[in-house]
């Protein structure tokens, strides 16, 4: 079934509901090829920032829970990497990651992009779905508006002859566009009936359960992420050392101190992150400053410092002390 609203380029309004419906709630897991668009999506459902976004593939490393507050339901969406064929250790752990939410989700959706043909990576993903018999799973083609209705239309039919194929049927099969937002709020829409009846499980205005400080490391490595050489984000991880109120400030004056370390996997990739006398990591710390004083409501000073883990991503012990 493919879910279309009657205006393409408006949101189509909430069903209405009795007031003795039942509340919903429950986790909605969003997967894809890696740069297949989640993390634009989840941030858009939830109207803020807790995923971080970039045009280099693999950028999430963490399952990142976005709630979506209703009157009739509680979305909670859980975000994961992108499922792909591993080539380190690290790659493994984020593959494991994937399966691991797959199997404790309600929903789930597999988001594939508009601009960009049904590849093998596609089909691996929706044969592995079409193992997972009783989750209801939604197809969702992201990045509607990079392309003409034609070709909207024939990744349409793509995506519904692969289920056929593979002996399954999408709960439904939805065209949205996060950067435009067409269609969001219709996807909520059709997530939320899927949901089992619950009250909510997480209090009013929480966004996410993401713990602040992996939240902060996650902000500087999207920032860390701009503009560097393409081999280069799969070796960038953040950790936040230290987050404390700087002392003695007025108390209508207060002043976040964050200290981060920015680490690479060798003494050759110090130099692309610090840049030409220390500019580039100067640019990473204040795009990643406004970010973070939006999101903890407070001024920051951010501390930043370039640290070589050698091979961390083949690493064991390497990958737990950077949280793997």
């Amino acid at each position: 079934m493919v879910a279309m609203s009657a205006r393409p380029n408006q949101e189509s309004a909430a069903p209405q509901t009795e007031t003795t419906s039942p509340h919903r709630a429950g986790f909605a897991c969003f997967v894809g090829r890696p740069n297949a668009g989640k993390s634009t999506l989840t941030n858009a459902l939830v109207g803020q920032k807790v995923a971080i976004t970039s045009n280099r593939p693999q950028t999430t490393r963490h399952t990142v829970r976005g709630i979506v507050h209703r009157e009739d339901a509680q979305l909670i969406l859980v975000d994961t990497p992108g499922l792909h064929k591993p080539r380190t250790l690290l790659g493994e752990r984020l593959n494991d990651v994937v399966r691991t939410t797959w199997a404790e989700v309600d929903v789930i959706g597999f988001c594939l992009p508009a601009d960009q043909k049904l590849g093998p990576g596609d089909k691996y993903i929706v044969k592995e779905l079409a193992g997972i018999k009783k989750t209801p799973k939604i197809a969702i083609i992201t990045k509607t508006d990079l392309v003409e209705s034609k070709a909207l239309a024939e990744q349409l039919l793509a995506v519904s002859a692969l289920a056929d194929e593979l002996g399954f049927e999408w709960a439904e099969i939805v065209p949205v566009s996060a950067v435009k937002d067409q269609q969001v709020s219709l996807l909520a829409d059709l997530i939320a009936p899927l949901l089992p009846q619950s009250p909510p499980l997480y209090p009013e205005g929480d966004l996410t359960d993401e713990p602040e400080m992996v939240m902060v490391a996650e902000l500087i490595r999207e920032a860390a992420l701009e503009g560097v050489r393409d081999e280069l984000p799969h070796s960038i991880a953040v950790v936040v050392e230290e987050m404390l109120p700087r002392e003695n400030r007025p108390a209508d004056k207060p002043l976040l101190d964050i200290h981060a370390n920015v680490y690479i996997e060798r003494p050759s990739q110090k130099g692309i992150i610090i840049g030409p006398k220390g500019q580039r990591l100067k640019d990473v710390g204040t795009k990643s400053r406004k970010h973070i004083e939006a999101l903890l409501g407070t001024p920051v000073f951010l501390d930043l410092h370039v640290k070589v883990a050698k091979d961390w991503q083949r690493d064991p012990k390497q990958l737990r002390k950077l949280g793997f």
